[in-house]
């Protein structure tokens, strides 16, 4: 692995520019990351190695450790600095053509943790057609389950109601009734599967009492629409991550795009001659097209040219700002990101989760006479049962059906 033979001086303007194109770095923060370059190059020369050889989490962590120890300053800013600077510097040189090593190897392929987990998700991925989001709830909802049982030394063998119950009810002190229902449901399938695989001689599933949680019992959580255009007014759009963030909030407040949708858009799912917006359902995998309305458009092309980093490392339309420039990979981003512009717009409520957008631009849609079938349709709703739940909080619609009160 070898860096071209180019100057110094003409390198590191490259580099500098291929900063500035991604539009991520201000002129202070650039500066920092040119004395950390400039750092790490001495102490490869005195160290007698060669610097692309060190280009890796594990050879910046060393040389972070060597300039803390010399200097005597704190430890963990040192690292901080270093590998901010430094992972930049490699993804800049990777953008010229230079080869560098990995910054983290490959992770190797994992042993088995439990067998008998992993066989259960094959199960439900092969017969009962879960998709990856839900298989992976139902995993860390069993994962608790059998540490509670391994805390009371007990085998699958022995297991009995006593032992459910009691798991049910230490889970009732730790999370909230909706949780612990769901994680019941999860233990009934498994009950049910390890009967079936003749693990368990007693089907134990139909004894499993949870917690009664009525449908639609609480309101879905909506915000005023007047609010939601206050918190897209208070985003500063003259930055790049106020782009992205006005582009990701607009999104799911006028499509009612959930995070997962939102976050999982490609640029490759923007049709721009056909006017479309294709979105999959991450837990169906169900395609819907939506038209590219002109507001939205206009917002995505001032995002793609101004705002979304030019050499990110993926396809994704939202990408940290960070470097490498992945792509947002969590609900809790969306709701960082809701979060942050809310407390600039001056917006508080308690339920500011990343789904509240998709409930008010259901309840919009509602208060303006879309009728619920289209609206459910819009939302990936498969029966409508779940979109009538938003009649609920459909104010305006719901004062057309109050009786007036006696004289």
């Amino acid at each position: 692995m070898t860096i071209p033979t180019t100057g110094t001086q003409q390198r590191r303007t490259q580099v500098v520019r291929i900063w500035r194109q991604n539009r991520c770095l201000r002129s202070s923060t650039i500066g920092v990351y040119l004395l950390w370059v400039q750092r790490f190059k001495a102490y490869c020369r005195g160290q007698k190695i060669k610097e692309v050889s060190q280009l890796t989490l594990a050879g910046v962590d060393t040389f972070a450790t060597w300039y803390a120890s010399k200097r005597g300053i704190d430890h963990s800013l040192a690292l901080e600095g270093a590998r901010s600077a430094l992972r930049a510097w490699a993804l800049a040189l990777e953008v010229l053509g230079c080869l560098t090593p990995l910054w983290e190897p490959a992770p190797e392929p994992r042993s088995p943790s439990c067998p008998l987990l992993e066989e259960f998700e094959e199960h439900l991925a092969r017969h009962r057609g879960n998709p990856p989001v839900t298989r992976k709830k139902k995993m860390a909802h069993l994962a608790v389950f059998l540490a509670f049982l391994h805390g009371r030394r007990r085998s699958m063998a022995e297991l009995n109601l006593a032992d459910i119950d009691a798991f049910i009810v230490a889970c009732r002190h730790h999370y909230a009734r909706t949780t612990v229902a769901d994680m019941t449901s999860s233990l009934r399938g498994f009950l049910r599967f390890l009967h079936i695989t003749g693990r368990l001689a007693v089907d134990l599933a139909p004894s499993v009492m949870a917690p009664i949680v009525r449908r639609g019992e609480r309101p879905l959580r909506a915000l005023p629409w007047e609010k939601v255009q206050q918190i897209l007014g208070a985003i500063d759009r003259s930055t790049a991550a106020g782009r992205r963030d006005y582009a990701l909030l607009l999104l799911m407040s006028v499509y009612g795009l959930g995070a997962g949708e939102v976050l999982g858009l490609r640029l490759e799912d923007i049709d721009w001659r056909a006017g479309v917006l294709h979105v999959t359902r991450p837990k169906t995998g169900v395609a819907v097209d939506l038209p590219l309305l002109p507001a939205v458009a206009r917002m995505l092309v001032a995002y793609l040219r101004h705002g979304r980093p030019q050499h990110a490392s993926t396809r994704r339309l939202f990408v940290s700002l960070r470097a490498p420039h992945g792509p947002l990979g969590a609900s809790a981003a969306v709701r960082h990101i809701l979060h942050k512009h809310a407390r600039t717009a001056g917006v508080s409520a308690p339920y500011l989760g990343s789904h509240v957008l998709r409930h008010t631009h259901a309840c919009r849609e509602l208060e303006q006479g879309v009728p619920p079938k289209t609206i459910g349709d819009i939302l990936g709703h498969r029966r409508p049962e779940s979109t009538s739940a938003y009649l609920r909080v459909a104010t305006e619609r719901l004062r057309e059906v109050a009786l007036a009160l006696p004289a």
